[in-house]
């Protein structure tokens, strides 16, 4: 993927959350408590987990400015998943008011570093506050498609395919090859193994199967040697907290 720049990536961030934010907007309390394709995760699970990520990216930055580190999450995997559980059964109106606050944090911390602040290092995956910029888009994106309410990945724009595609190059197992043929898009090869595999079919498609979702656009084929076979297993998620 090409690299994009710090306001390029605000933007990105900035339509993210307007588009996610409109979403639940519209939810019930019925809505909220619906399961989802996450496994064991209701509507109220994914929207408490989008907002702990949220609050976990800002304090990064605001951690990152004072010069000073800190966990991703308090009391990393286990408090992660302990936040969550705590707050996925509340009601419409406190899910609303929570990831709003959320968002405008992240969003208010963003816009205010200078163009180099932006490289400053946090914990998160031993990166940078871009870096934990780009897991925010990322999360803000997926997760608004597991919600199920027509932004699906579908929607997901080429430069946010590339990205994901690239994010998620762990996930090809050593012993493969894997050729990816978006439609009318040029090939993209990940993977150093001797088994080669190309998977044929729409970008959008071809990210969300890489992301562990269901791909809209059609039917994905992939082939060894000619011969049509099975989408290959991927390796579980490149995970610094587990994230899905």
């Amino acid at each position: 993927m090409k690299q994009i720049t710090n306001e390029q990536l605000k933007d990105r961030l900035g339509a993210a959350a307007d588009a996610l934010g409109g979403k639940v907007a519209t939810l019930t309390d019925d809505d909220i408590r619906a399961a989802t394709e996450l496994t064991g995760w209701t509507r109220g699970h994914i929207l408490a987990h989008t907002t702990n990520v949220c609050d976990a990216v800002a304090r990064q930055i605001e951690f990152a400015l004072r010069g000073e580190s800190i966990e991703f999450y308090d009391d990393g995997q286990s408090g992660r998943n302990q936040a969550i559980e705590m707050a996925a059964s509340h009601g419409t109106d406190e899910h609303r008011t929570r990831l709003d606050a959320a968002l405008s944090r992240v969003l208010g911390d963003l816009a205010g570093l200078a163009d180099d602040q932006w490289q400053l290092r946090i914990s998160y995956r031993d990166g940078t506050i871009f870096d934990g910029a780009l897991a925010l888009w990322r999360e803000l994106v997926i997760h608004l498609a597991d919600l199920d309410m027509g932004r699906g990945p579908e929607t997901w724009s080429k430069d946010f395919c590339l990205y994901l595609i690239d994010f998620l190059t762990p996930r090809v197992p050593p012993q493969l090859r894997l050729v990816m043929l978006p439609l009318g898009l040029e090939s993209i090869t990940v993977g150093t193994g001797e088994d080669t595999v190309s998977v044929q079919g729409m970008l959008t498609d071809i990210a969300a199967w890489l992301a562990g979702r269901t791909p809209t656009m059609g039917s994905l084929r992939a082939e060894a040697a000619a011969d049509s076979v099975a989408l290959p297993a991927l390796l579980p998620w490149p995970s610094a907290t587990a994230a899905r």
